[in-house]
């Protein structure tokens, strides 16, 4: 009995496809601003409502489980996991906050990370010390660095203020801990990721790939995402969660 259970092991193991074996992709996606673009700044940089609420009608629809990364360890626990990120903290991201609430329900509960520029906070364009403790204390949002002032960390020297201090007011405004560093232009190097490690467990870059565990040094400081762009059309949006 013994000897043909392991026999019907191995056949399965053989029979399966090499995916069934292989580590677990995860789309970490980027987005800027969430509005209709009216001829102001990048359009590029621009996801309209209508097909932010469209992508992410198509994730509640295929069964991914939206993720912060305080829950980062739960990758490994939930069905389809993906992180929806968004830059610059600007006010327009009020617009993903709605879309958001009008799409949770019992069974799916949207879930997004901004990282903010603290010292951008209650700009006209930016959103206010008020959104971001509203944002944050729905549940559906939760509120990380993008440093202080929006350097390019690989040219700075001083560290502490674009790292520490902004963490700790972005902290006094929400209230929660502020536990992952969104690299401006997604700039970094050794010098960048020692000093982020100081303050911080996540440091995200801009490499265009899917996280895939690889267990080579500072994994968790060298984060890639993916763009959404204006122009990325609901069937490119699957191809790029999808990773195909």
């Amino acid at each position: 009995m013994k000897r043909v259970t392991i026999l019907f092991l191995s056949l399965l193991f053989l029979l399966l496809p090499y995916e069934a074996f292989a580590k677990q992709k995860v789309p970490i996606l980027v987005y800027h601003s969430i509005d209709e673009f009216k001829g102001h700044g990048a359009k590029e940089l621009y996801v309209t409502p209508t097909n932010f609420e469209k992508q992410m009608i198509y994730l509640r629809d295929h069964g991914y489980t939206l993720l912060t990364f305080e829950r980062w360890r739960d990758i490994d626990k939930v069905n389809k996991p993906i992180f929806i990120t968004f830059d610059d903290g600007y006010k327009d991201n009020l617009n993903a906050f709605a879309i958001f609430q009008k799409l949770e329900t019992e069974s799916f509960k949207p879930a997004g990370t901004l990282f903010v520029i603290s010292d951008f906070v209650g700009r006209s364009n930016r959103l206010s010390q008020v959104d971001l403790k509203t944002m944050a204390d729905s549940g559906l949002f939760s509120v990380q660095s993008h440093t202080a002032t929006h350097p390019d960390l690989t040219k700075i020297k001083d560290y502490e203020y674009e790292l520490k201090v902004a963490k700790d007011k972005i902290q006094k405004i929400t209230g929660k801990p502020v536990i992952a560093l969104a690299y401006p232009y997604g700039k970094y190097n050794p010098k960048v990721i020692a000093e982020t490690k100081k303050y911080y467990e996540f440091g995200l870059t801009t490499i265009p790939e899917l996280f895939s565990e690889k267990n080579v040094k500072n994994e968790l400081y060298l984060l890639p995402r993916m763009y959404v762009k204006y122009s990325t059309a609901l069937d490119e949006f699957t191809r790029i969660v999808e990773g195909k």
